[in-house]
């Protein structure tokens, strides 16, 4: 049989060609593994605690946490969350059906209805991530409109009040597709959309010079948040770990010196400030406790004036128990590193997707 020739690649020399045949190509060299460093300080394993902390709560019958599976990239893309205030601390499995007689409620459905599947700014690309939230709403409201209230991320900024009512209202200066336009979608499209008419692409793209409309926005500079996956109402494993989490979160930051308080544009964003809630789904309920944090661009290392290595981003940690949360305060929240043993992904400012 006549053999036909290939290219073989060594590690570190110049393509050479060897014969196709029924055994695998053999070479001399071993293959020499890329050395890419992370795009942020790491630490390669949570530390263990220094003072006791709760353990960790039995999962529900037939529902364990997944501890085989690489938690590395098992986030989902995304350009950005939208984090609603509500006030409970729990949802029905799609949260689109609940708050029926809230303005928070309207608030979810009416983004997903404009964001999602045939939605007047659907776009496959601009993946905007909706979540519920157990933060309060702020009691500021605007002229006797219908308002709720949110936090958006990586933007890092606090909504008092968004408005969920239709322009139509013989009140309203601005209504919910003007707050999408100002700032949940894309500076600029991708490619793949070319095909689309010009009206069209031009609708999909952010309108920045709206956001003046709403002048009660609050920019997050110094405060932290940490996000808890504690949806019950959709997998009880994180209905189960979560509040246990958000105790613990509670006592390390206030040993640290934190204060913890509502969500109000007096307090919103001030040095030593920390907010944490519980959110609905977002995705790898096998993975609980599921915490994402998020820390704010003008924050820096604890006693010190040097720029927090993670700030403006956003960590995603799965695998979580009470035993860890000490070390994402000391590590990641204080001192700017990442756990990689509990890393799932991250976002920085600008929307691009952090891997290890």
């Amino acid at each position: 049989m006549k053999l036909r020739p290939s290219l073989c690649w060594l590690t570190s020399s110049k393509p050479t060609a060897c014969f196709l045949s029924s055994t695998p190509c053999r070479l001399n060299r071993s293959r020499v593994p890329l050395d890419i460093p992370p795009p942020f300080p790491v630490t390669k394993t949570c530390p263990e605690p220094s003072c006791s902390c709760p353990p960790t709560p039995p999962m529900p019958e037939g529902l364990p946490i997944d501890y085989e599976q690489p938690l590395n990239g098992t986030m989902a893309a995304y350009a950005q969350q939208i984090v609603i205030c509500t006030g409970q601390r729990d949802w029905t499995s799609r949260i689109e059906d609940d708050g029926q007689h809230h303005t928070w409620g309207q608030l979810v459905r009416g983004l997903k209805q404009l964001l999602g599947r045939g939605g007047r700014f659907a776009d496959p690309f601009n993946n905007v991530l909706i979540s519920n939230s157990s933060f309060v709403p702020s009691s500021i409201s605007t002229k006797g409109l219908s308002n709720a209230s949110a936090f958006l991320f990586p933007s890092f900024k606090f909504f008092p009040s968004v408005p969920v009512q239709p322009r139509e209202s013989a009140v309203a200066e601005t209504d919910l597709s003007t707050f999408a336009q100002a700032f949940l979608l894309p500076n600029t499209l991708n490619p793949m959309t070319g095909s689309l008419p010009e009206a069209k692409k031009a609708e999909l793209v952010r309108k920045p010079e709206l956001a003046s409309k709403f002048p009660d926005a609050v920019d997050l500079y110094c405060s932290p948040v940490i996000l808890i996956c504690g949806h019950g109402g959709r997998d009880k494993r994180c209905g189960v770990m979560a509040p246990i989490l958000e105790d613990e979160f509670q006592r390390c930051l206030r040993a640290e010196g934190f204060s913890l308080g509502e969500c109000n544009s007096g307090t919103i964003d001030s040095p030593g400030h920390a907010h944490i809630g519980l959110i609905s789904h977002i995705g790898g309920h096998k993975y609980a406790g599921n915490i994402i944090v998020y820390v704010p661009p003008g924050m820096t290392i604890k006693d010190s004036s040097t720029v927090h290595p993670l700030a403006g981003k956003g960590i995603w940690y799965g695998r979580i128990e009470p035993k860890h949360v000490q070390g994402i305060v000391e590590e990641t929240i204080l001192g700017g590193k990442v756990l990689a043993d509990h890393f799932r992904g991250g976002i920085d400012r600008n929307g691009n997707i952090l891997r290890l």
